[in-house]
C-alpha cells in the first residue's frame, strides 16, 4: 500500500512540471566558461537538463553523479547542461567559487539560466532534472535528487526514444 501512495504522490509531483512533448525555448544562456548556449543549439542530441545551485545541498549531493554518467554516456549522444539557478547579478561568483573549490569537472556544463528559462520548466524546487529527445521535446521529468542507478535507467530509457 505504501508503495502506491508513493507513486501517487511521484505523479503528482510531476504534473506539476512541464509536459512530455513541450518543446524547449531557444533562449540563450551565457556559460560558466565563456559564450553562450540555447538549447535549441543541442537538436540532434539528448539532453539532460539540471536546474541545481550552488547553496542546495541535495543538488551537490547528486552532481558528482550526473557528472560522471555525462562523461559516461557522451559518446552516445548524450549533452549535460548544468544550469544554475543562483541568484544573478553575483551567480558567476558563486559559481566560480563552487567549481574551483568543490567540483573541478563541472565547469564545461555550467550556464545560467535566466528566469524566463526556468518559468517555462515550472522550476519551483532544486533540483529539478530534464530530458530532452533529439528535437529538443521534453521526454522525462523529476524534481528532486536521484540515486545514480534512477539516472542511468531514465539516461538510458531518454536515449531510446
Amino acid at each position: 500500500m505504501a508503495g502506491l501512495g508513493y507513486l501517487g504522490v511521484q505523479e503528482a509531483l510531476r504534473q506539476r512540471l512541464a509536459a512530455d512533448g513541450m518543446a524547449a525555448p531557444s533562449v540563450k544562456m551565457e556559460k560558466y566558461e565563456g559564450g553562450t548556449l540555447s538549447l535549441a543549439d543541442l537538436k540532434g542530441k539528448v539532453v539532460m537538463l539540471d536546474f541545481w545551485a550552488t547553496w542546495c545541498p541535495p543538488c551537490q549531493a547528486e552532481m558528482p553523479s550526473l557528472i560522471k554518467l555525462a562523461k559516461e554516456y557522451e559518446g552516445k549522444g548524450l549533452v549535460f547542461v548544468a544550469a544554475s539557478r543562483d541568484e544573478m547579478p553575483d551567480a558567476p561568483l558563486f559559481v566560480q567559487e563552487f567549481v574551483v573549490s568543490r567540483m573541478p569537472d563541472l565547469g564545461p556544463y555550467v550556464v545560467y539560466a535566466p528566469d524566463e528559462v526556468a518559468a517555462v520548466f515550472q522550476v519551483t524546487a532544486l533540483p529539478t532534472l530534464y530530458f530532452l529527445d533529439r528535437e529538443g521535446r521534453v521526454v522525462d521529468a523529476q524534481r528532486g535528487m536521484l540515486t545514480e542507478d534512477a539516472l542511468r535507467r531514465r539516461i538510458e530509457r531518454a536515449l531510446e526514444q
